[in-house]
C-alpha cells in the first residue's frame, strides 16, 4: 500500500494519546483505515497510555519472586498514581509478572535502554568496530552496521524490550501499557535487584583425582 502520511499519523495520535511510531505501525497493519487502527492500538493496550506517561507516579508496591528451589530471587518496584491502584489485584499481578520476568532473563540489567550509562554504549561501540567482519568496509556502512548491532544489545540488557514471558506476542513495555489503559494511571518499572545464591562468591574447586592420589600416597 502506498506511504502512510504524515497527517494520518497525527489524526491518529490526536484521537488515542499514543505514540507517533505506534500509530504509524497501527495505520500499515490496518492499511490506514483509522477505525481499525484505533482498535487495534487498543487491543494493544497503547491506546491514552502515552498521555498518562508524563504523570507522577509515586505510589505503588514493591513485588517478589523466589524461583523454585530458592536459588533465584526478584525484587521490583512498580509505581503507580494512587493507593487505590496501587493495592488492585490487577496492579499486585502485574508487579508479580514483571518479577518473574526478571528472574527468566538473567542478562537483563536495566528497566529500559535509556537507563543504559553512555560508558556502556560507547565499549559496546568499540567492541564492534573492531570485528574481524567490517574489515574493508566503507565507513559509513560501518557504521550503520555498527549502530544496529549496537542497538539490539542495548535492548537485550533492558527489561522493557524483552518479550513477555507469557505472551512472546508483546514485550514488556506493552504488557505495561496494557495495565495504563486497564487501570487508568500511568504505572513505571522503577527499579529491580535480582539475587542469585552464592553471585560473587569465590567457591574452592577441589580435584578429586589429586586427593585420591594424594591419600595413595600417604599409605605408603
Amino acid at each position: 500500500m502506498a506511504e502512510i502520511s504524515a497527517k494520518l499519523v497525527k489524526e491518529l495520535r490526536d484521537k488515542t494519546g499514543a505514540g507517533m511510531m505506534d500509530c504509524k505501525k497501527a495505520l500499515k497493519e490496518n492499511e490506514g483505515d483509522i477505525a481499525k487502527s484505533t482498535e487495534w492500538l487498543r487491543q494493544k493496550g497503547i491506546t491514552s497510555a502515552e498521555k498518562k506517561s508524563g504523570r507522577v507516579a509515586a505510589e505503588g508496591i514493591i513485588a517478589s519472586y523466589i524461583h523454585t528451589g530458592g536459588r533465584v530471587g526478584v525484587l521490583v518496584e512498580v509505581n503507580c498514581e494512587t493507593d487505590f491502584v496501587a493495592r488492585r489485584e490487577e496492579f499486585q499481578t502485574l508487579a508479580r509478572n514483571i518479577a518473574m520476568q526478571v528472574a527468566a532473563c538473567p542478562n537483563v540489567e536495566y528497566v529500559k535502554v535509556e537507563d543504559i550509562p553512555s560508558e556502556i554504549s560507547q565499549k559496546e561501540k568499540d567492541i564492534e568496530m573492531g570485528r574481524d567482519d567490517l574489515g574493508g568496509k566503507p565507513e559509513n556502512i560501518k557504521e550503520k552496521i555498527v549502530q544496529g548491532r549496537i542497538e539490539k544489545r542495548l535492548k537485550e540488557l533492558s527489561l522493557m524490550d524483552q518479550p513477555y514471558i507469557r505472551d512472546q506476542s508483546i514485550s514488556v513495555e506493552e504488557l505495561v501499557k496494557q495495565s495504563v489503559s486497564q487501570l487508568g494511571e500511568n504505572i513505571q518499572v522503577r527499579r529491580f535487584s535480582r539475587f542469585v545464591l552464592g553471585e560473587g562468591i569465590e567457591k574452592e574447586e577441589s580435584n578429586f583425582a589429586e586427593e585420591v592420589a594424594a591419600q595413595m600416597g600417604g599409605g605408603k
